[in-house]
């Protein structure tokens, strides 16, 4: 399984389509958003495409009441996990948060295969340490929105374990 991951969209609903359109072609069945989304109107266009979304919120929030309505507009297709997300997605545990810290925290108990964060608006796919002497991916695929960086996302081979970076196409 392929995952197409993002992070910080800031409110731009059509890089983030964007990045996610590219994901499906490249293959992507769901999407994780690792917050900083701001307004459900940034989501709206994703529900055209069609993937389920799996999103926590950032330290930018926007109208959260906006974003729940949403959810439970989409069927099952959007969905708001709050400040973390804890998933199981073919076979992998993964963990999702906003916040770069508190992800490399998470990656270091050894109990993810692979943790996302955003934030830094820098993209990255390292392996992390963990307290047992294993390792842990820690993914972050940087800013959809280019705010402070290039416009990037990040596809994920669930199965292979491994991770690239895209550019958003404009």
């Amino acid at each position: 399984m392929k995952l197409c991951i993002v992070s910080d969209s800031h409110d731009r609903a059509p890089m983030l389509a964007a990045a996610v359109a590219a994901g499906q072609r490249a293959g992507a069945q769901a999407v994780l958003h690792c917050g900083d989304l701001i307004g459900a109107m940034t989501l709206r266009p994703l529900l055209e495409i069609g993937l389920p979304v799996h999103l926590v919120h950032g330290n930018n929030l926007g109208d959260m009441q906006a974003i729940w309505n949403l959810c439970r507009e989409s069927g099952g297709l959007i969905n708001y996990h709050g400040a973390d997300a804890d998933l199981r997605l073919a076979g992998r545990r993964l963990f999702a948060t906003h916040y770069p810290h508190y992800a490399r925290g998470m990656a270091c108990t050894g109990d993810y295969d692979i943790v996302c964060c955003g934030h830094s608006h820098q993209a990255s796919a390292v392996q992390q340490r963990t307290v047992e002497g294993g390792s842990t991916w820690l993914v972050n695929p940087g800013t959809v929105a280019a705010l402070g960086g290039p416009a990037t996302w990040m596809l994920a081979d669930l199965v292979d374990l491994r991770f690239e970076v895209q550019a958003v196409p404009v």
